[in-house]
């Protein structure tokens, strides 16, 4: 299932309640686009020495991609989140939120 139809289904779901740092996840903005690969978001960093320079949640060695393959495969945010306890559902949230941002801006 391509990646826009699953948080199109579920982006409600997934961000109901969510808060970072007393902040609605929706009111925070992305401080860059993902797709030039540059280390300046918020919840996704990039590095060249960690994990070959693949996107990770920033503060981890999590690769983002690994959130989108549990969505993508059916996993709820909560699967990702007991799988991965080194990545605050916070964080998971806003690099969601990033991305829908940069999947309604590119299109």
């Amino acid at each position: 299932m391509p990646l826009s139809r699953v948080l199109s289904g579920n982006w409600e779901t997934i961000r109901a309640g969510a808060t970072a740092g007393g902040r609605r996840i929706d009111d925070c903005t992305s401080r860059a686009r993902l797709r030039d690969n540059e280390d300046v978001t918020q919840a996704i960093t990039t590095d060249p020495e960690t994990m070959h320079g693949a996107p990770v949640f920033r503060g981890t060695r999590v690769p983002v991609r690994t959130l989108f393959d549990y969505l993508e495969g059916g996993d709820t945010l909560e699967d990702f989140l007991d799988g991965f306890p080194t990545v605050p559902r916070a964080l998971a949230l806003e690099a969601l939120e990033e991305a829908k941002q940069l999947l309604l801006a590119s299109g």
